[in-house]
C-alpha cells in the first residue's frame, strides 16, 4: 500500500467572537476590541440581512443565522476582510451601556434627554471621539465639561444640588414657599393610581 504524504496545517488561534446586539435588526460582531462586521437589514425581499465590513456590503442572506455563520466561518479562515481601525473604538451602544451601569450605581435614572434624579433633570453626558463630556442642567451656557471616564461624568452630576420635589414642597409650610416654588407647585400634576374593576 503505497503511502500518502500528508502536511499538517499548525492551527492558528482565533479569537473567541463578542456579539453585541444593538437592536433586533442591528448586531456588531468584536474580537476581542476590534470591531470586525456588522450586521444589518434592508429592505431586500428574498435576502434583507446584509454582512457589512468598513461600511461596504460584504455578504447578503435569507436569515440572520446564515450572515452569522458567513462571519464566523470566514473570520476563522482569515478570509474576513479587514475592518479599518476606528479612531476610537467605542460604539454609541458601548457609551450607553457604560453611562446606564454608572446611573444606576448612583441610583439615578437614564431618559432619552438626560439623566435625572428624583424627577429633576440633573443633565447629559456624552464620548465624542474616546473623551467624555458631562453638562449640568443648571450650567447658564450649556458648556460641555471634559471627564475622565462614565464613572466621574456621573459622579459630577451627583454633585447638582437638587430642589425638593413637588411632594417635599406640598408638606412645607405654604409662607415657606418661594415663588419659584409656588410655581412648580402650580404646575405639578399628581400621579391618580385607580384601582382596576376586578370581573366577576
Amino acid at each position: 500500500m503505497p503511502q500518502v504524504a500528508t502536511t499538517v496545517t499548525p492551527c492558528v488561534k482565533v479569537e473567541e467572537l463578542r456579539v453585541i446586539e444593538i437592536s433586533f435588526y442591528d448586531h456588531e460582531y468584536y474580537a476581542g476590541k476590534q470591531l470586525i462586521a456588522t450586521i444589518t437589514h434592508d429592505d431586500d425581499l428574498t435576502q434583507p440581512w446584509v454582512v457589512m465590513v468598513n461600511d461596504a456590503e460584504v455578504h447578503r442572506a435569507a436569515t440572520l443565522m446564515l450572515c452569522h455563520r458567513h462571519i464566523c466561518w470566514q473570520y476563522k479562515r482569515g478570509t474576513l476582510p479587514v475592518q479599518k481601525e476606528a479612531p476610537l473604538a467605542t460604539t454609541g451602544n458601548e457609551v450607553m451601556s457604560s453611562i446606564a451601569a454608572q446611573c444606576e450605581q448612583f441610583g439615578f435614572e437614564l431618559l432619552d434627554d438626560g439623566i435625572y434624579k428624583d424627577e429633576q433633570k440633573l443633565g447629559s453626558i456624552g464620548c465624542t471621539e474616546g473623551k467624555w463630556w458631562v453638562i449640568r442642567a443648571t450650567s447658564v451656557h450649556q458648556q460641555k465639561v471634559p471627564c475622565d471616564s462614565a464613572f466621574d461624568a456621573v459622579w459630577v452630576l451627583s454633585m447638582v444640588e437638587l430642589q425638593p420635589s413637588c411632594k417635599e414642597l406640598l408638606d412645607k409650610p405654604f409662607d415657606e414657599l418661594t415663588p419659584q416654588e409656588w410655581e412648580r407647585l402650580r404646575e405639578y400634576q399628581p400621579v391618580v393610581e385607580r384601582e382596576l374593576p376586578v370581573a366577576a
